[in-house]
């Protein structure tokens, strides 16, 4: 039997943690240098009450982590809604999957759901300019309706509804009341019920294809498709106000914000993943926002939160900063690249360095990068791994190494892992799941 702990809320500014870090340059200092961050309020004065119990929560798990003392990591998944809506061999069986399938595909195999589901808003499927599949309140005149390879940010938007506030809907005003979203195509797809109370977090991630680009997909999100490869200065005039690359960076923008705007109207805190891996290895492999200079990092990361928070005024958000793990093939050491501790909320590291059953370097999987990332004084997150954490044969992974959350990518979960090892992290006493009666109260979030 699993045993049930439950955790009500976090930190909050005089919680657990204590201070604000006040670390504004480049380069990561070591971890005695800073006061951990315990409050968004340091980053964001005008964070949302939300906002702040999410990131309570997890600067609470990071506090007593630090203490010898880890109370759980909250299991994650990642959906890949467009693969699932639109492409018949994504996933474990051909055809076409509901919306949602990767996030009730735990509960399929263990019974319980994730306390954590990842939506991508980028990188589009295929289709000129950026666009919406349905008029819903976010569509503005510049997003064409009606585009068939476009509703799929309507599920994105959906499930993150649906996973904070639980699936079926009750009747608040929003759309999607019956946990069944119509389509301008006469289509109705129904996500996953959830208990139809607060289930978990959400968080965004946008794969956002070079800004210009003609074709919004994922093979335009990579450096190899972009002017990057080709002119060295774009990437200054990307950055620099008043360029016609400037302007176009910012419609980029302006569509992830009309998106998370609405779950702001509607008081959805979003952990939000933007311009990650900027630190891989290869060249022209990974996206156009890795192999920059530090200083144009920077500028772009600082870009994208003063238009979100400060020009579109979005409080709701919670920043995460995850590079590639710096194992000399997938990623270089990411210290310079960090935007700055006034500009990040969570640190984490994408991680496809090694397998559970062999981890990269000596220590036990994923612990070097968990180690590394302690100087920043910020709760740790896996943000990406194509493995769940716990296994038949590991149980040490957690104990090594307690990151706060840990998230599973897309369909890793069913071709990486065996539904062994699935069961046995989401019924591990040190793994935090979702939905209602597990081990934490997600409502009393809401409430704080």
């Amino acid at each position: 039997m699993k045993r049930r702990t439950v955790l009500v809320g976090g930190a909050g500014a005089a919680g657990t943690l204590a201070g604000v870090a006040a670390f504004s340059t480049s380069r990561a200092p070591a971890a005695k240098d800073l006061r951990p961050q315990s409050d968004l309020t340091g980053r964001d004065p005008a964070a949302t009450p939300a906002a702040r119990a999410v990131y309570g929560l997890l600067a609470a798990l990071e506090a007593d982590a630090r203490a010898g003392r880890p109370r759980g990591t909250v299991i994650g998944q990642h959906v890949e809604l467009h693969n699932e809506r639109y492409n018949p061999r994504y996933g474990d069986h051909q055809g076409v999957k509901p919306a949602g399938y990767y996030y009730r595909k735990p509960r399929d195999i263990t019974g319980e759901l994730p306390g954590f589901v990842e939506v991508d808003l980028g990188p589009g499927y295929q289709e000129a300019d950026w666009g919406v599949g349905e008029p819903r309140s976010y569509s503005r005149a510049a997003w064409p309706a009606r585009r068939a390879h476009w509703t799929y940010t309507n599920d994105a938007v959906d499930l993150a509804m649906g996973v904070w506030h639980g699936l079926p809907r009750t009747p608040d005003g929003s759309y999607n009341r019956d946990g069944r979203e119509r389509r301008w195509d006469g289509t109705r797809g129904a996500l996953p019920h959830n208990g139809g109370a607060p289930a978990g977090l959400v968080g965004m991630s946008f794969h956002q294809p070079w800004p210009g680009s003609p074709v919004k997909s994922f093979d335009h999100t990579m450096r190899r498709a972009s002017p990057a490869a080709r002119d060295a200065g774009w990437i200054d005039r990307v950055i620099t106000p008043g360029t016609a690359e400037h302007r176009a960076l910012l419609l980029d923008l302006s569509f992830l914000a009309d998106h998370l705007g609405y779950l702001a109207a509607h008081d959805v805190p979003v952990l939000l993943r933007p311009y990650h891996e900027m630190n891989a290895l290869g060249g022209d492999r990974g996206f156009w926002w890795s192999g920059l200079r530090p200083e144009q990092y920077a500028a772009l990361w600082r870009t994208l939160h003063d238009y979100l928070v400060g020009s579109r005024g979005l409080h709701n958000l919670i920043f995460v900063w995850a590079p590639s793990a710096w194992d000399g093939v997938h990623g270089s050491e990411p210290w310079d690249h960090f935007p700055g501790a006034e500009y990040v909320d969570v640190v984490g590291v994408d991680d496809y360095s090694g397998t559970p059953d062999q981890p990269f370097g000596p220590d036990s999987w994923t612990s070097r990068w968990h180690r590394d990332l302690a100087r920043y004084g910020k709760p740790r997150v896996l943000a990406e791994s194509f493995h769940v954490p716990l296994g038949v044969r590991r149980r040490d992974t957690l104990r090594d190494a307690p990151w706060v959350l840990w998230t599973v990518w897309g369909d890793g979960l069913t071709a990486r892992n065996a539904p062994e090892d699935v069961k046995a992290t989401y019924g591990a006493p040190s793994v935090l799941t979702g939905g209602s009666g597990g081990p934490v109260d997600w409502g009393a979030l809401h409430r704080r």
